[in-house]
């Protein structure tokens, strides 16, 4: 609360007159005060004459258990909910029985005062329809936590919405016979393909069908009832192909051709990947008429990798609505229940879920609960009751359901789809089911799960189940069911015959988050920009970039700074690394393209460089001068990022995904923390394209450079990017000047080719007093692949090639009188390889034969090993190598030790 002094009853009174007039004239803490203080009113006893009990103390002692008992009822009465289909439902609990309060057999036809009670329940109850009230709503096929959040409203929702039908709400025979259809479609699908291709792989849906139904009710709702328009989904493998057919539309024929190994040449998609891990894009329309595109993300093995993809994809769809409204776009994300528990990009993607540049308006978490992970049991994948437990930490609800139960199913879906629509926050639903075969068909589970499934092997299937509770309820016979089960057989048998007996049609590939394409998009051999402006614009925005506005206090250092950036574009020279990257965003936001740049700190910059959010010293009100540049301008965004890298950076490249109108870029605190993002960069941005068509223009600024700094603070791992480099799948550069850094921006935003862009950064050259480039270099020219010498000697001994920040300390100890006469040729991007370019640069040279490549990394790291080979094919050139030993770290740890090493280095080169 904003106030700290002595809580007296005036004061106390007065914010609560203040609260009653206006909610927002007051903190959020004293909004929660004041709500829990109506609340406590509101559910205040009216006493009756007629029903007044006793006032003694012993009566007072009973009233107060009897609120106890309510109120752990509601918090863990979970406990005794009937959920997993494999065993017998608890009965009892002792943290839930009335005796643990004091209360007995006695008490059960007493009437209490029972707080909270829905309306359609009389407020004074006896004890034994109040526990009944309570057990069915909280220890049924639903169990809930939700005591845990903090905020009274959500929590009072929640318990009006549960307690006022029991958890079990009233079903239109239209919606139950809807469910068995969903269900025996799920069923059909999954039998049809065990018999046909018996033991391959498909990852069944088998234990936990009643997730096709349950998404089917979500997608209807969440369309018809709150005007969604979009879902972003993310799933596991088990049971995508039964949700693409049975739920996204994708033809039975297109999975069954995909059993078959039939692969159309038109729709082929690079090296392309196994059916359960594709993306599809469906357009359905609910039967109410609303269309709903649901588009699912590619998906690698590595399976909670997709979430924070979804949550990037989600973001980006969002921002580009007008009006921004987060009921429109829906992220939805199945997970398995020990990759749930078990991965801690989970983790992360959850802390985004409220942060102001990462919110998407709420997530549905489904976790399907196999009771198992691969062959492990629960006992050895986590330490905590529920695979869920650790999104109680964001304060959201978490509903668990019997597997078996559709209509509970149903209407927890629908209960979490309000709720996150109200709300604006996550929400997790645990569907406690099995898995009817081993981690895929091919696995035999007896090996290790015996008894568990010997309880699943005479299982009858959910659909078996729903149809025999529907006829007891004669809502439908056995004729109508075996016509329902026999209509999804034919269906499927026609693709069946469809996909075996004829080929394939000469069609594209499937639609996928955006615009995927059949074939990986061929580069160009550099990144060209075409929309550059003139020197006297770029001084137009510098004057706006650099202006203080009126009534705003900024940090006296920081003025002096913009003073000196502003007359370095005035004067036309100097301009240093920082500079340049802010005239590029604004150039590219004033072209329209949206700028959106993320990471640890990056608003200011980790080296206190950027300065792209001031600050009002005297309010902490934050200015974006970038966001003041031109009338119809783009908009600016500069996220300082949870402190994550695999998590962010996915989440950077989902909304590359789906935005291929804006710069979309990913800045590294350090390039080394690049390392813990490194899956990301394996399994999306190196190969997504190769993989499933997916174009992302994403920009990744690495921070790299030895200065002495340790292992953790030198290296962004050059190597590893150009091991990756193949296809044509990425550009890799290390511009050197700010010029060539503002043309990389600038040819990136432009959009003509949308490749992720690498791009190592530096450190110690952002002061650099060399470091530095003539508004002139902005204005004309483009990006060069390779930068010759400025200084070069007519007739050099020695040519060396080198990249990055080495060649100032090159050419400073050249200056300083070196022995060696040499040549220092700058490479500038390393891939695709420069090979036209360095080849008149060696034709410059010709006649010397001395050639080396000069690293700061170790041997075995940077890009010598990539450039040697490279050399060698295309110009028949042998390089020596001068640099650092091979290492097992990538830098020494002693700073002392460090300037020895750089020195000698720098010797080898210039003076032998």
């Amino acid at each position: 609360m904003s106030y700290t002094g002595p809580l007296s009853p005036r004061y106390m009174e007065a914010m609560y007159e203040r609260w009653k007039s206006d909610p927002d004239a007051v903190d959020r803490d004293w909004q929660f005060f004041f709500q829990g203080f109506e609340l406590g009113r509101s559910e205040m006893p009216k006493p009756s004459e007629s029903e007044c009990e006793p006032c003694d103390a012993e009566s007072v002692r009973k009233q107060s258990r009897v609120e106890a008992l309510v109120y752990r009822y509601r918090d863990i009465g979970h406990l005794l909910s009937c959920l997993d289909p494999l065993a017998a439902c608890p009965t009892d609990h002792p943290l839930l029985n009335p005796g643990a309060f004091g209360l007995t057999d006695d008490d059960m036809n007493r009437r209490f005062y029972a707080p909270g009670l829905p309306e359609n329940l009389d407020s004074r109850i006896t004890l034994r329809e109040l526990v009944d009230h309570l057990r069915q709503t909280y220890c049924g096929s639903v169990g809930v936590e939700y005591m845990h959040l903090q905020d009274p409203d959500e929590r009072r929702w929640l318990r009006e919405k549960m307690e006022s039908t029991r958890n079990r709400p009233e079903i239109s025979r239209d919606e139950k016979l809807r469910i068995l259809r969903k269900l025996t479609e799920a069923a059909g699908f999954e039998q049809f393909i065990h018999r046909k291709y018996l033991g391959q792989k498909r990852f069944s849906a088998e234990g936990a069908d009643v997730m096709i139904p349950m998404m089917d009710a979500l997608f209807v709702h969440s369309a018809e009832i709150h005007g969604c328009r979009e879902i972003m989904l993310g799933m596991t493998h088990r049971g995508r192909l039964n949700v693409q057919t049975n739920l996204l539309d994708k033809p039975y024929e297109a999975v069954i051709r995909e059993f078959e190994d039939q692969h159309n040449p038109e729709a082929q998609v690079g090296a392309g990947d196994v059916k359960y891990h594709q993306g599809f894009r469906g357009s359905i329309t609910t039967p109410g008429g609303r269309p709903l595109d649901v588009i699912m993300a590619d998906n690698p093995s590595h399976l909670e990798s997709v979430n924070p993809v979804v949550e990037g994809m989600a973001r980006a769809r969002l921002d580009a609505l007008e009006p921004k409204t987060t009921r429109q776009v829906f992220p939805l994300l199945l997970h398995g229940d020990a990759a749930f528990s078990g991965q801690g990009i989970t983790a992360e993607t959850l802390n985004m879920s409220q942060l102001d540049g990462y919110f998407t308006g709420g997530t549905l978490h489904i976790v399907i609960n196999n009771q198992i992970g691969y062959t492990a049991l629960p006992e050895d994948l986590r330490s905590t009751r529920y695979p869920t437990d650790m999104a109680k930490s964001l304060m959201i609800p978490i509903f668990h359901v019997h597997g078996e139960n559709p209509e509970a199913a149903v209407h927890t879906v629908k209960l979490a789809c309000d709720y996150r629509m109200a709300y604006g926050k996550d929400v997790v639903i645990d569907l406690v089911c099995y898995r009817r075969y081993g981690h895929n068909e091919g696995d035999e589970p007896y090996f290790t799960q015996p008894q568990m499934y010997e309880r699943i092997k005479d299982r009858p299937p959910p659909d078996q189940l729903y149809a025999d509770r529907l006829k007891e309820e004669a809502l439908i016979d056995d004729e109508a069911i075996k016509n329902m089960r026999g209509q999804s057989r034919r269906c499927i048998q026609a693709a069946y015959d469809q996909a075996t007996q004829e080929p394939p049609q000469q069609e594209g590939a499937e639609a996928g988050p955006e615009d995927k394409k059949s074939e990986p998009q061929p580069l160009k051999e550099t990144i060209q920009a075409d929309i550059r402006v003139d020197a006297d614009l770029l001084k137009n925005m510098a004057g706006k970039l650099n202006s203080v506005p009126d009534g705003f206090q900024l940090h006296r250092k920081l003025e002096k700074l913009m003073e000196k950036r502003l007359d370095a574009v005035k004067n036309g020279k100097n301009i240093d690394w920082a500079n340049a990257e802010t005239l590029a965003f604004a150039v590219i936001a004033s072209q329209g393209i949206p700028v959106r740049l993320a990471g640890q700190d990056s608003q200011r910059g980790t080296f206190s460089q950027r300065h792209s959010v001031w600050v009002d010293t005297a309010t902490s009100r934050p200015y974006v001068p970038l966001n003041h540049v031109a009338e119809d301008q783009a908009g600016f965004e500069c996220i300082n990022s949870l402190l994550s890298e695999a998590g962010a950076l996915g989440f950077e490249y989902g909304y590359s995904l789906i935005r291929p109108d804006a710069l979309t870029l990913w800045e590294a605190q350090f390039g080394d923390f690049v390392n813990n993002a490194q899956a990301i960069i394996d399994l999306y941005i190196a190969s997504g394209e190769a993989k499933w068509g997916c174009q992302s223009g994403l920009v990744l600024l690495l921070p790299h450079g030895y200065e002495g700094q340790g292992p953790e603070h030198s290296s962004a791992r050059i190597e590893r990017f150009l091991q990756l480099a193949a296809e044509e799948n990425f550009f890799v550069c290390n511009p050197s000047t700010p010029a060539q850094y503002y043309h990389l921006l600038l040819g990136q935003a432009a959009g003509k080719i949308r490749k992720p862009l690498v791009i190592f950064t530096p450190k110690s050259l952002l002061r650099h007093t060399e470091a530095v480039s003539a508004l002139d270099d902005l204005a004309a020219g483009d990006f060069s692949q390779v930068l010759a010498d400025p200084e070069a000697p007519g007739k050099p001994e020695r040519v060396v090639f080198v990249s990055g920040k080495l060649a100032y300390e090159l050419f400073a100890a050249r200056r300083a009188g070196a022995k060696k006469n040499a040549a220092i040729i700058r490479l500038e991007q390393l891939h695709p390889f420069p090979a036209k370019s360095l080849q008149s640069v060696i034709a410059m040279y010709k006649d010397c034969r001395d050639r080396v490549w000069a690293q700061e990394e170790p041997a075995n790291m940077g890009a010598w090993n990539y450039i040697r080979p490279l050399f060698q094919k295309h110009f028949s050139c042998a390089l020596s190598y001068i640099g650092r030993d091979a290492a097992a770290s990538t830098a020494t740890g002693y700073h002392h030790v460090h300037k020895q090493q750089q020195q000698e280095l720098i010797d080898r080169v210039l003076n032998r």
